[in-house]
C-alpha cells in the first residue's frame, strides 16, 4: 500500500514538473509582451500627464500660499480684536444691548386671548397655515406694570455705557440687581395678568389666554442683563505689579557685560 502511494506520488510530480516546464516559457513571453506593452504606454503617457499634474501642483501650492496668508490676516485680526474687544468691553455690550431689548419688548404685545381654539385645533395643517385663530385682548408688556421696565432699561444702558468708558466691576452688580428685579416684575405681574383669560370666558366659548413675543423678549432681556452683570464682575481681574517686582524684572530686562579682560575671566575662574 505504501509502495503504492509512493509510486502514485512519484507519477504525479513528474506530470507536475512537465507541465510547469511546458508553461514557463509562455508565461516568459507573456511577462515580456506585459512589461512592453506597460513601457509603451508610460511612454505614450507620461508626456500628456506631466502637464496636468505639474498644473495640479503649481495649483495646489498657490492654494497654500492663500490660505497661509488668509490665516495669518485672520490672526492679525483676532489680536487687534483682542486689544479692542476686551472682556469689560464685551460685557459692557451685552448689557446695553440687553438694556434696549428690554425697552422695546415693552411695546410689543405680550398676551392675547384666543377664541375657538379647540375647533381650529381640528383642522388639518393646511387649513392652520390659511386660518388663524381670532384673538382679542392684545396688551403690550409695559400695560401690565405701567411700563416700569422702561427705565430700568434705559438704566441699563447707562450703565452699559459708563462700563465702556471706566472699568468698575461695581457696575456688574447694580446691573445684576436691575435684571433680578425685571425678573421679578415679570414673572410676579406680567405671567399672572398674561395667562388670566378675563372675562372672554363669560361671553365666548374655547377661550385660553397665550404669552405672546414680548413676553419673551422682555423675559430673555432681564436673563441677559442678570448674566452679563455677573460675568462683568467675576471677570479676570488684572494683576498689579509692586515695587519689587518691577525691580527684578527691571534686573532681568538689564543686558549684561561680556566677560572680555583676562583679569575678570580668571576672578570668575
Amino acid at each position: 500500500m505504501i509502495a503504492a502511494l509512493r509510486r502514485g506520488s512519484r507519477h504525479v510530480d513528474r506530470v507536475a514538473n512537465r507541465g510547469l516546464e511546458r508553461g514557463y516559457p509562455p508565461l516568459l513571453v507573456a511577462r515580456h509582451q506585459v512589461l512592453r506593452w506597460a513601457r509603451r504606454s508610460w511612454a505614450w503617457l507620461w508626456p500628456r500627464l506631466r502637464p496636468l499634474l505639474s498644473r495640479f501642483f503649481k495649483v495646489l501650492a498657490a492654494g497654500e500660499r492663500w490660505v497661509r496668508r488668509g490665516w495669518a490676516l485672520l490672526v492679525r485680526a483676532g489680536t487687534a480684536a483682542s486689544r479692542v474687544v476686551t472682556p469689560a468691553r464685551a460685557g459692557a455690550l451685552v448689557v446695553a444691548a440687553a438694556g434696549a431689548l428690554l425697552v422695546a419688548s415693552q411695546f410689543i404685545d405680550y398676551r392675547a386671548v384666543e377664541i375657538g381654539q379647540p375647533g381650529y385645533a381640528r383642522l388639518p395643517d393646511v387649513a392652520n397655515d390659511v386660518a388663524n385663530v381670532p384673538t382679542t385682548e392684545e396688551k403690550t408688556a409695559g400695560d401690565a406694570h405701567l411700563y416700569l421696565l422702561v427705565p430700568v432699561g434705559v438704566a441699563a444702558i447707562g450703565l452699559g455705557a459708563l462700563a465702556l468708558r471706566r472699568e468698575r466691576r461695581r457696575l456688574g452688580l447694580l446691573v445684576a440687581a436691575l435684571g433680578l428685579l425685571s425678573l421679578a416684575v415679570i414673572l410676579l405681574v406680567d405671567l399672572p395678568h398674561g395667562l388670566d383669560e378675563g372675562a372672554q370666558t363669560s361671553r365666548f366659548a374655547g377661550t385660553s389666554a397665550v404669552l405672546e413675543d414680548g413676553f419673551y423678549a422682555e423675559l430673555a432681556a432681564a436673563g441677559a442683563m442678570v448674566l452679563a452683570g455677573l460675568l462683568y464682575y467675576a471677570r479676570p481681574c488684572r494683576i498689579r505689579i509692586n515695587s519689587s517686582g518691577r525691580v527684578a524684572s527691571a534686573l532681568r530686562r538689564r543686558p549684561r557685560r561680556r566677560a572680555s579682560s583676562r583679569a575678570r575671566v580668571a576672578r570668575s575662574a
